[in-house]
């Protein structure tokens, strides 16, 4: 596994592949997560009626804005590096093309397949706690075209990031991680939640292994591929399997593992979470943009932190542009 390049580019370049989808941003009660079966904290892969009743069964208006994992990243990418493209899969339908132009707002060019099966969404329910538990009904996103993913699709990128909900669909994961290899652009995973890790434990190993460069992942999804709840052995077995290996372990910070040395990274700000929703998303960002620009573990953990605070202040995965121009300003 080769060493990670710095960019060579005159304006650092990322693409980020994943699901498409909608986010829609429900604030609810303890109570009503239990009332309704909902998995706390966790991903649940529904049907295209499970959001609409449970909107339906809640007295609180929603917010919908652009989501998934790797376009939350890739948005991030987009705001510090100023060259990204999303990759994935719309429904050609109205809500399609709500997603499509908030992508563009986000200074990311969207590269979408579009088809007629309708677009992917997912009902992220926000506790008081500040967790989110996501029903993800992934409509258009889960029939990517994988014939369509090739070397060309990556080519002069620095980083191609990618959200491990694509494990539910392995001709698409394997086409899409054998094209950045041919294309020999390094690939950032991110596990994206323990219930993916729990059902491809065998697959998910075997791709980090052959494919992945930096492997990103929480206490949960840490414990879901490692067997084990001691982060220290957790770590080491991640970094065992990938070249940068980082372990997340919310407001206590994260841990960072490359070349034999760790770093253990503090948390950034002291404000009070509002919701975690796209946390590890804008975390990863800042660690990637870090990654590409050449800057040390401890440098690019702290811009990381920062992004990963700054978007637990605000409902959903989208740091405002003031909060932006200040993270650059800091960077700079």
């Amino acid at each position: 596994m080769a060493t990670f390049p710095k960019s060579k580019n005159s304006t650092p370049f990322a693409i980020g592949v994943g699901s498409a989808l909608m986010d829609i941003i429900l604030l609810e009660s303890e109570q009503f997560v239990s009332a309704h079966g909902i998995i706390k904290g966790g991903m649940e892969l529904v049907g295209p009626d499970r959001a609409s009743e449970l909107q339906g069964k809640s007295s609180n208006s929603a917010k919908f804005v652009p989501g998934g994992s790797a376009c939350n990243t890739t948005i991030g990418l987009g705001q510090l590096c100023g060259k990204a493209v999303f990759v994935g899969t719309r429904g050609n339908d109205s809500l399609g093309e709500e997603l499509e132009s908030s992508i563009s707002k986000n200074n990311v060019t969207p590269q979408l397949e579009k088809i007629d099966t309708p677009t992917g969404r997912v009902l992220s329910v926000i506790t008081p706690d500040a967790e989110r538990s996501m029903l993800t009904y992934l409509g258009a996103a889960a029939e990517s075209s994988p014939e369509l993913i090739t070397a060309e699709t990556f080519k002069g990128a620095d980083i191609v990031h990618v959200e491990g909900y694509l494990l539910f669909n392995e001709r698409l994961i394997r086409a899409v991680l054998e094209a950045a290899k041919s294309a020999g652009v390094p690939v950032s995973l991110d596990l994206a939640s323990f219930t993916v890790v729990d059902a491809n434990p065998t697959l998910v190993k075997e791709l980090v292994r052959e494919y992945v460069t930096v492997l990103l992942a929480n206490e949960d999804e840490a414990r879901s591929y490692t067997g084990t709840s001691d982060e220290a052995e957790a770590l080491k077995i991640l970094a065992q399997d990938a070249e940068y290996a980082v372990l997340k372990v919310g407001k206590r910070g994260s841990y960072i593992h490359e070349h034999g040395e760790t770093t253990i990274v503090q948390p950034f700000g002291t404000g009070t979470a509002v919701d975690t929703t796209g946390a590890g998303d804008l975390w990863a960002s800042g660690f990637l943009f870090g990654l590409i620009n050449g800057k040390s573990m401890e440098e690019c953990g702290r811009i990381a932190s920062m992004c990963g605070y700054e978007v637990c202040q605000v409902e959903g995965a989208h740091i405002p542009e003031t909060k932006w121009q200040g993270i650059r300003s800091t960077i700079k």
